[in-house]
């Protein structure tokens, strides 16, 4: 027996903050069945989820699992001077099974 969390849809709609489009995401989006998010860094397993499952309702993604990850900046030189990126966290997130997430399909604005 699962307790169901009631999420902000607003906070929601901040989590997710792009999809991660690389030659390494589609091998594992083709491979295990998973997106790859960048997401904000405060954002949990559990919005996150709530996040994908409310964007692509239309779609009826039902989310198995997620992962997160989080990617140190890099350092980088100006010249003579050091910089460094900022930190960001991932999320690969797990979707059921012979669902696929259409990306022209979210839901823009629609709250209740």
């Amino acid at each position: 027996m699962s307790a169901r969390i009631i999420f902000n849809p607003e906070r929601l709609m901040q989590v997710l903050l792009a999809p991660q489009i690389s030659e390494k995401a589609t091998h594992i989006a083709e491979k295990h069945n998973q997106v790859i998010f960048r997401v904000a860094p405060d954002a949990t397993k559990a919005e996150i989820k709530a996040a994908v499952e409310l964007m692509w309702k239309t779609q009826d993604i039902k989310v198995e699992r997620v992962q997160v990850a989080n990617v140190k900046g890099k350092e980088k030189r100006f010249g003579r001077f050091m910089g460094r990126r900022s930190n960001w966290k991932k999320a690969y997130v797990s979707i059921q099974s012979g669902q696929e997430i259409n990306f022209s399909e979210t839901v823009q604005g629609e709250t209740k």
